[in-house]
């Protein structure tokens, strides 16, 4: 009998030992900041020159300062803001998905300067730097509006379905826009502001997360049908695919480290991967993170990766069977990763 117990006992713990851990790998978790406040959030916008963190919450932007670990101000009057970036002339835009415009704000006292009118519900919005030029994506205008330093509207491009991200390339003068109904990716002339491609992301589809290495001209594309592809930004191959979480929202790529991440609500993780020369995408890391933190930031100076999440109360007992959890009022925080906890 001692026998029979000591061989089950080796045979757990080889299979211990030789079990993969999810959590393993290089990202661990630093700290959770509390945000608080009421609503929803979506995109986390990195600012790096001035070390800030822009996190669109609700009604508002919440400016969060990286070197000191502090909120230190606020941008009021976005509503259904969707996203804050920095452009131009230390103006901070912003992408408010009620009221079809988007706020310029001043970068220092984060007043609005003016509002500017964009096609229906303005959803991700980036920077365009080579031609210094904001694109918001507008969801149901199913287009994209091109904002000049000046706040000017000076191109709408149609995109032919729902956009979600968009990434660019300076260097082949290159914005690449996920069609999350068309599941292609868009590639719009950044000179003439006029769509040139489109490419499908089969086997991957109804896309969110996009990220862009220009060195080795690769896309990173976070699919929600649980995939990230990995596709040639100079002609729309797809080289590659490794299964992600559910729910993806957010694909970010690291020029230093080579990694790929896309953050999935869904089951709250977040899987890193990383492509070779050869055309190869592997997984180094699922990280578990929280149920809801699906968007994400990477702050490329310090290697870390900020996500928002809150806390939830499960439905009642007598509550209906497709009833969904509910957000603990003020829980909002941002989950810090870092590399080797740095």
């Amino acid at each position: 009998m001692r026998m029979r117990l000591a061989i089950a006992a080796l045979v757990l713990l080889v299979g211990a030992i030789g079990a993969p851990n999810a959590a393993d790998g290089p990202y661990q978790l630093i700290k959770e900041v509390q945000i608080g406040g009421d609503g929803g959030w979506d995109y986390l916008n990195i600012d790096g020159a001035a070390k800030r963190l822009y996190i669109s919450h609700a009604s508002k932007v919440v400016v969060y300062d990286l070197a000191t670990d502090k909120v230190i101000g606020e941008i009021a009057d976005t509503p259904g803001v969707h996203g804050a970036v920095i452009g131009p002339n230390g103006h901070i835009f912003t992408s408010n998905g009620r009221e079809n415009k988007a706020s310029m704000v001043d970068g220092k006292t984060f007043q609005t300067i003016a509002k500017i009118d964009t096609e229906g519900n303005p959803d991700f919005i980036m920077y365009e730097p080579k031609r210094k030029e904001i694109y918001t994506m507008n969801g149901t205008g199913k287009s994209a509006t091109v904002i000049n330093a000046d706040g000017k509207v000076i191109a709408t491009i149609p995109l032919g379905g729902k956009p979600e991200a968009g990434v660019s390339d300076p260097a082949a003068d290159r914005v690449y826009i996920n069609n999350e109904t068309a599941s292609t990716i868009v590639v719009v002339d950044a000179t003439k502001h006029e769509v040139v491609a489109n490419w499908p992301i089969a086997p991957g589809a109804t896309q969110a997360g996009l990220a862009i290495d220009v060195k080795n001209h690769r896309l990173f594309v976070g699919a929600r049908n649980s995939l990230m592809v990995m596709m040639d930004s100079t002609n729309g191959t797809v080289l590659a695919q490794v299964p992600i979480g559910a729910g993806v929202d957010a694909t970010v790529f690291d020029p230093v480290t080579g990694y790929a991440m896309s953050s999935s609500g869904g089951d709250g993780t977040t899987t890193i991967a990383k492509g070779d020369s050869s055309g190869k995408l592997t997984i180094v890391q699922s990280l578990k993170t929280a149920r809801g933190a699906r968007t994400m930031a990477l702050d490329p100076a310090t290697h870390r990766i900020y996500l928002a999440a809150a806390k939830y109360q499960d439905p009642a007992p007598d509550a209906p069977a497709n009833a969904r959890p509910v957000m603990v009022p003020g829980s909002m925080h941002v989950l810090v990763y870092g590399i080797d906890g740095k």
